[in-house]
């Protein structure tokens, strides 16, 4: 028998009214959960994006108030840029160089000595399995694209007279055994247009991306 204050504490508890709570568990599977996680985590970097964006908006604004010094800096006589791409059986060669490098000048040909100079090393650019000693891999020249202010006609070149001339030569290769295309030497490159020291390259081939710099002491690249 329960001692007299047990039984008016169960009496008062049976007349206090009472509030009922339904609590439900889920239960999500591991892939579910990690499906959900993936779906919000861009809503939660969202803050992260717009500052970066902010940001970047700033460095363009400073970038473009020295875009003039940039552009300078860019153009570098000696130096010279070259783009490799072998895809599958293509290969393209992008080079980009001052027209110091090449002709010896920037300026307009306006003398038959610069015409000369000018038409000799457009003739040594149109032969470029010779200059990036492309000799193996049954490759064979399908097109040649060359531009340059001094490669245009008269009336154009006077509008880029007071600029930097530069030359820009894209080749497409097509190469029936890309496989056993393992390198490009461009000694005789170096060879024809002394005056490039060095060439910054972006490679992209079988083995994935790489860059590195070719100079005439290290004139080949591997693929």
């Amino acid at each position: 028998m329960l001692p007299r204050h047990s039984e008016d504490a169960k009496e008062d508890w049976s007349r206090t009214p009472k509030s009922c709570y339904n609590v439900t568990t889920n239960y999500f599977e591991p892939e579910t959960f990690m499906r959900r996680l993936l779906l919000a985590l861009p809503f939660a970097l969202l803050p992260l994006a717009i500052s970066a964006a902010e940001h970047s908006h700033e460095h363009d604004e400073h970038q473009h108030e020295h875009a003039e010094h940039g552009s300078l800096d860019a153009h570098a006589h000696g130096a010279a840029q070259l783009n490799v791409v072998l895809d599958g059986h293509v290969l393209e060669l992008q080079l980009e160089s001052p027209a110091m490098n090449l002709v010896g000048f920037e300026h307009n040909a306006e003398t038959d000595a610069d015409k000369a100079k000018v038409a000799a090393a457009r003739s040594q650019l149109e032969q470029p399995t010779l200059l990036f000693g492309v000799n193996t891999g049954d490759c064979s020249l399908s097109q040649t694209e060359l531009q340059s202010p001094l490669f245009a006609g008269h009336a154009e070149s006077h509008e880029h007279e007071n600029a930097h001339s530069d030359i820009d030569a894209h080749y497409t290769l097509d190469c029936q055994a890309p496989d056993q295309l393992k390198q490009l030497d461009l000694t005789e490159l170096f060879k024809r247009f002394p005056a490039t020291q060095k060439i910054q390259v972006q490679l992209i081939g079988p083995n994935g991306q790489q860059g590195l710099e070719l100079t005439p002491a290290q004139p080949t690249l591997s693929f």
